[in-house]
């Protein structure tokens, strides 16, 4: 049977009483709308092919027959969002933009205004900068250094290499000037690609504008009134959590701002390489001066870049609507306008000019790497001042990933990425040009020293990694051992068959899903130890290529065995690994280009990574919450003005949960009162409190609670298995403090749903006749608890708001004076 999908019109304002709705929003992967109604045939109500909300066929008015037993249900899809299009897979090259991303997000919970916060955003953009100049030299270093500097000045590399062949002899393009330029126009458009990518990924996915108060309906109780249909002013604004603010969502200016800050970046990279190439010439007369000349405006370039950088700031506030700053508007002109007075410069002829071994750009990946060295030092000591205000905030509470030093961990790790990608483009290429020598040891200069140095860094980094992921399973094995006479406890009352019996290989299965699912929480320490082990190996690199100024093979020469032989295997072999890694990566997109279902599994990746908007770096992948948290804001919002005495319950799974908690937060407080929250799979807590405690922290999900039916019996239910290695519980109670001594909690969690059987049976019963499978993390639906938990919220929503209901308890307040600077 064929699915068939239509769009049908939204619907009137209908008067059936007390009709129920279930608002489906799935999880990581994707999902169709036939899966998650169980149904062969949908219709999309609203929406389109990218995002849209879909019923069941026959149930476009469905409202009329519901009831809290069977409400009719919706499905929200936003997997094309993420992986709906085969190109969206080549976005794996942002990679290392996009962890960078994150670092900003995990910065810890300190008071509103402390002086640090604005610091850390700072630092993080900076070091979002230098992931740019990165790329954009790493593009340079192939094109302008390896091809047209030393390959076309070569006789051994030109050999066999026709398409080279313009750029020998004594012709326009043989002369070091005009290679140079040639070379230069690759990074450069690649600097114009991700400008456009940018800039077309906002139009796309991100320029969905939340709901307006006067769109989302009229206050009820106190708040209503003619003064409830402006917009928040900072006082009202400051005393909502972070995710309830109306600009949260909508931040076009300062996308835009570091859109043109970055882009203007990159193209001062190219013309600042092409700049150092042509002062080495030692060029007199009025072509030097022009050259003094040129130098002095690059600077001035990258003072207004820096300046525009440090400048920007969220304003969450209120939606990012206003007009962009002439600087906006004129620095990537002016970037480029310097680029093309430089290259003219660059390619007047020199007599004399002659290339002699590597391209004149002195230490350039050295000086980047001790730069993010020392950006990512700053970062850790300003997230630890952070995370001391906060821990005086909370009273010592719970300690979010990696004792508030999670924001540093991610860049240093977005800092690696970078650095193995363009490294291993680098590296398989020189290896090519130079006919398979080692890179550095054959006719040509290779590469620079300081990625050979990286190279054979790389078999330590991997060692290191393989010994941290074999601790992580010999600790997992040991605790499968000691959960099996738990397991035998968890189903000790069974009427079953073959009920549970110590060394049977049912418990071992199940004791062993629960302890591989607990590796989750050991994740921050063992990605904590690699990020140490990658900063100390990284620094030895540095330090060894600045100390011998040879490559590795050659700076042993000399010393004892094994260690100049152990020093030309490290570097052959991390060259391979280098070039292995980005090869897969291309590998890996090509793959998902063609192939759906590994466009899911890369779609995996970006729902996890793209949830949050791009606040630091502007060509990372677009954020889909851009886009499905308004959806979801306005269809809840529509629906419950249409059906004044109907009841809602917003059904997310995993990162549905997710996007549902951000959906509600975003809602009047007349229309929190009548919806009412179910997750399950969740990692609200688990991952999201724990990695981005300023906005999914304790107190925050303890607010949403409140919100939600206050302190009582609230209309949040979450449901979590012990199996499941992403969902948990979302409010858990505190453990013992230093002291070993249990604190004794304010108020036992009201949210928390007690962890569901799984499997739903150990051995054969009347109920379950044939093995029950092992979920983990899926098919919640199929617990009956899922069905009680439903009809339980929905029973608890009133036909109609209460009159003076609870509002948004005051938690975090928002970013004042400095984070708005210039915003």
């Amino acid at each position: 049977m064929t699915v068939e999908q239509q769009t049908v019109p939204a619907q009137p304002n209908s008067e059936e009483p007390q009709c129920a709705l279930e608002l489906l929003v799935h999880g990581v992967g994707g999902a169709t709308p036939e899966r998650m109604l169980d149904a062969p045939r949908t219709v999309r109500v609203t929406g389109d092919d990218t995002a849209g909300i879909h019923r069941r066929r026959g149930e476009e008015k469905g409202e009329r027959t519901s009831t809290v037993e069977e409400p009719v249900a919706e499905a929200y899809c936003w997997s094309n969002l993420t992986s709906g299009n085969g190109a969206r897979a080549l976005w794996l090259v942002l990679l290392p933009f996009m962890v960078a991303n994150l670092a900003h997000w995990a910065r810890p919970a300190a008071a509103p205004a402390h002086p640090g916060q604005r610091a850390y955003d700072v630092l993080v953009r900076l070091l979002a900068l230098s992931l740019t100049v990165l790329l954009v030299a790493a593009a340079g270093e192939v094109t302008m250094d390896l091809i047209a500097w030393q390959c076309a000045g070569s006789s051994h590399c030109v050999q066999n290499k026709s398409w080279l062949a313009f750029m020998t002899g004594e012709g326009w393009w043989a002369r070091p000037g005009s290679r140079l330029l040639l070379g230069a126009a690759l990074p450069a458009l690649l600097t114009g690609l991700l400008w456009w990518l940018s800039h077309r990924t906002w139009s796309a996915y991100e320029s969905a504008e939340p709901p307006t108060p006067q769109a989302a309906g009229p206050q009820s109780g106190p708040q209503s009134g003619p003064q409830s249909a402006q917009p928040s002013g900072p006082r009202e604004s400051a005393e909502q959590p972070m995710l309830a603010l109306p600009g949260f969502w909508y931040g076009r200016r300062l996308v835009a701002g570091l859109r043109a800050a970055h882009t203007a970046a990159g193209l001062l990279t190219v013309a600042g390489v092409l700049w150092a190439a042509a002062a080495h010439a030692h060029s007199g007369g009025a072509l030097g001066a022009l050259g003094w000349a040129l130098g002095a405006l690059h600077l001035a370039c990258w003072a207004a870049v820096l300046t525009e950088l440090c400048r920007r700031g969220r304003s969450e506030r209120r939606p990012d609507t206003a007009k962009d700053t002439p600087t906006v508007r004129l620095l990537p002109g002016a970037a480029l306008a310097l680029l093309a007075l430089t290259a003219l410069h660059t390619a007047w002829p020199r007599p004399g000019w002659t290339t002699r071994g590597a391209l004149p750009t002195p230490h350039l990946f050295g000086v980047l790497a001790v730069v993010q060295g020392a950006l990512i030092a700053l970062l850790a000591l300003t997230a630890w001042w952070l995370q001391r205000g906060a821990a005086r905030r909370s009273g010592g509470g719970e300690a979010p990933a990696l004792k508030g030093l999670a924001g540093p961990t991610v860049a240093l790790l977005a800092c690696a990425l970078a650095g193995v990608l363009s490294g291993g483009l680098i590296q398989r290429l020189a290896d090519w040009l130079d006919r398979g020598a080692t890179p550095g040891q054959g006719a040509l200069a290779g590469p620079p020293v300081e990625l050979s140095w990286q190279a054979t860094m790389i078999p330590l980094v991997l060692l290191a990694v393989l010994a941290v992921a074999a601790l992580a399973a010999l600790r997992s094995r040991r605790e499968s051992r000691r959960l099996q006479a738990d397991v035998l406890r968890w189903y000790a009352g069974e009427d079953s068959a073959n009920p549970p019996r110590p060394g049977d290989p049912r418990a071992r299965s199940i004791a062993g899903a629960v302890s591989r699912a607990r590796l989750t929480d050991v994740g921050p320490t063992a990605l904590g130890t690699a990020a140490l082990i990658v900063l100390l190996v990284g620094a030895g690199a540095v330090a060894g290529a600045w100390m011998s100024g040879e490559v590795p093979g050659a700076a042993a020469q000399g010393m004892p065995e094994p260690l100049p032989t152990l020093a030309r295997l490290g570097q052959a072999l991390g060259s391979w690994l280098m070039g292995a890694a980005f090869v897969l990566l291309l590998t890996l997109g090509r793959r998902a280009y063609k192939d759906p279902a590994a466009r899911r599994s890369v779609g995996i990746l970006w729902d996890v990574g793209t949830f949050w908007p791009r606040a630091a770096h502007p060509f990372a992948p677009p954020c889909y919450a851009e886009r499905a948290v308004p959806d979801l804001t306005w269809r809840i919002s529509s629906w419950i003005r249409t059906h004044p005495r109907g009841r809602l319950v917003v059904s997310g799974h995993s990162q549905g949960s997710v996007l549902a908690a951000a959906a509600v937060w975003q809602l009047p407080p007349a229309h929190r009162r009548r919806v009412a929250l179910l997750t399950y799979g969740s990692p609200l807590h688990r991952l999201y409190g724990r990695w981005f405690p300023t906005y999914f922290g304790t107190a925050q999900l303890t607010a949403l609670r409140e919100a939600l039916g206050g302190k009582d019996a609230g209309t949040w239910t979450n449901l979590w298995r012990r199996t499941d290695p992403i969902g948990g519980p979302v409010l858990p109670r505190p453990g013992p403090d230093r002291s070993g001594r249990s604190p004794r909690p304010p108020e036992p969690p009201t949210v928390d749903h007690p962890p569901l059987q799984d499997p739903l049976a150990y051995g054969r019963t009347d109920r379950h006749p044939l093995p029950a499978p092992i979920l983990g993390h899926s098919d919640y639906q199929a617990d009956p608890a899922f069905r009680e938990q439903r009809r339980a919220l929905l029973q608890r929503l009133a036909a109609g708001p209460a009159p003076h209901g609870p509002a948004v308890p005051a938690v975090t307040k928002a970013p004042a004076g400095p984070p708005d600077v210039g915003a």
